[in-house]
C-alpha cells in the first residue's frame, strides 16, 4: 500500500473507531525502556522507509515512531513524508528549521510535526484534566515552557493519583514514569484499533 492510501486508511478508521484497544502500542513503548538509554537530538542521514536512530539513543518523538513502527507497522517517516509532500503548506515551518521541502532524516523527528500528522489524520482528541480520559496507548504532547515541546505514550499502569504512567524520554533515555499532568498539555491523539494480526488496512482509493 502506498503512503497516501495508508493515510487515508487510517483516516477512516479513526472516524469509524468506537473504542481504543492499543495495549500493542504500550507493549512496544515499554520494550524500549532499557535499551535506548540516552537523549540524543542529533542530526542524522537516516535510510528511507524505515530509517532510525541507533537503538540505544533518540529523543521524544523516536519513542512514537518506533512503538508505532513494531506494533502496527506504521512507519512515520513514509507516512509524514509523503504527506508533507502532498501538503506542505499544511505543516508548520519553524524559522530556525530552514527548510524548504521535506526532510525524510528529521520531519517525522519533531514535535509539531507529529501533532499535525496526527491531527489530519484524525486522532485529535479533546484534552482534559480527567485521568480517565487518557487511555493506554493514547499520545501525549505537552508544552514544556520555553518553546520547548514534548511527547509520549499513556501507558497501562496506573499512578497512585490515577492517572497513568508514560513512556517517553525526556533526557534520560526511554522511561515508564508519572508526569502525565506535570506540564501542560496542548495535544491528545488516540490511533483506532488495530487491524487483527496479519491483516493490514483495506486500502482506499485516493485523488
Amino acid at each position: 500500500m502506498s503512503a497516501r492510501a495508508a493515510f487515508a486508511a487510517l483516516c477512516l478508521l479513526a472516524a469509524a473507531s468506537v473504542r481504543a484497544d492499543n495495549v500493542d502500542i504500550v507493549v512496544a513503548a515499554r520494550k524500549q525502556v532499557g535499551v535506548t538509554l540516552h537523549y540524543d537530538p542529533a542530526y542524522r542521514k537516516l535510510s528511507f522507509p524505515g530509517g532510525d536512530v541507533p537503538p540505544d539513543r533518540g529523543v521524544c518523538t523516536d519513542v512514537i515512531v518506533r512503538a508505532l513502527r513494531a506494533a502496527r507497522a506504521l512507519d512515520l517517516q513514509a507516512l509524514v513524508n509523503a504527506d508533507m509532500k502532498a501538503n506542505w503548506g499544511a505543516y508548520p515551518h519553524s524559522w530556525r528549521w530552514r527548510l524548504s521541502r521535506p526532510d525524510p532524516n528529521i520531519d517525522h523527528r519533531r514535535v509539531p510535526n507529529l501533532q499535525k500528522y496526527f491531527e489530519r489524520a484524525g486522532w485529535s482528541r479533546p484534552v482534559t484534566r480527567l485521568a480517565a480520559d487518557y487511555l493506554p496507548g493514547d499520545i501525549v504532547a505537552w508544552d514544556l515552557g520555553r518553546g520547548i515541546l514534548h511527547i509520549g505514550i499513556v501507558g497501562d499502569v496506573a499512578s497512585d493519583n490515577g492517572a497513568r504512567l508514560v513512556l517517553h524520554n525526556i533526557g534520560a533515555g526511554a522511561r515508564e514514569e508519572d508526569i502525565l499532568f506535570s506540564y501542560r498539555i496542548i495535544g491528545l491523539y488516540r490511533p483506532p484499533s488495530g487491524p487483527p494480526a496479519g491483516l493490514s488496512p483495506r486500502p482506499v482509493a485516493t485523488r
